[in-house]
């Protein structure tokens, strides 16, 4: 939630504030669902820098399988070919999607280090919440990262990430159905390339 800040501020601006307070008052479910995906985002945020500073595919993938919805990024992936996924390869396809995030995220480990991080304000976004995160480079310089958390088994999942505006699972949809579309669609060569 944005700080509210009155000092030499109108009357409509503490009016609206006011206002404003009333409605997450009115719907406490609102003002938890953030705390909670808070809460549960400085959990992420410390798995991936451990993760990071290890630098390894294996200490993302670990990351990964805590806490991405792996299955829901692995079937938006695919896009049109989802239905072409066979039953009796599905855990294969989303045991291959968590290793190609991990092996991403490690060659990105080595280009992009990373100092710190500040978790930021969430946001609903539907049945999601958005957080905004703030990461900070060895380099000094820094970006803008919005994880969007969706509701699993009582608590969170991670469904995307925003980095710099740039979704993840939307730039990883393009790579699988590339690689698809030059293969006649056949998603069993896609799931045996993301096991090689």
């Amino acid at each position: 939630m944005p700080k509210l800040r009155f000092s030499g501020q109108t009357g409509l601006t503490r009016r609206a504030a006011l206002g404003g307070a009333f409605v997450l008052l009115a719907t406490p479910g609102l003002a938890q669902a953030s705390a909670s995906a808070v809460s549960y985002m400085r959990k992420v945020a410390k798995d991936m820098l451990s993760a990071h500073r290890q630098g390894t595919a294996a200490s993302f993938k670990r990351a990964i399988l805590r806490h991405a919805d792996v299955a829901g990024i692995a079937d938006y992936s695919l896009g049109q070919y989802r239905a072409k996924l066979p039953a009796g390869q599905k855990q294969a396809y989303y045991a291959g999607t968590a290793t190609f995030m991990a092996r991403y995220f490690a060659d990105q480990s080595r280009e992009y280090v990373v100092a710190k991080y500040e978790i930021g304000e969430a946001s609903a976004d539907g049945k999601d919440v958005n957080v905004q995160t703030k990461v900070f480079l060895m380099n000094g310089q820094s970006y803008t990262v919005v994880w969007r958390l969706t509701p699993r088994g009582g608590g969170f999942k991670v469904a995307d990430a925003k980095v710099m505006g740039f979704s993840l699972i939307y730039l990883q949809r393009g790579i699988f159905t590339s690689f698809l579309s030059k293969r006649n669609g056949d998603v069993g060569q896609l799931v045996a390339a993301l096991n090689r």
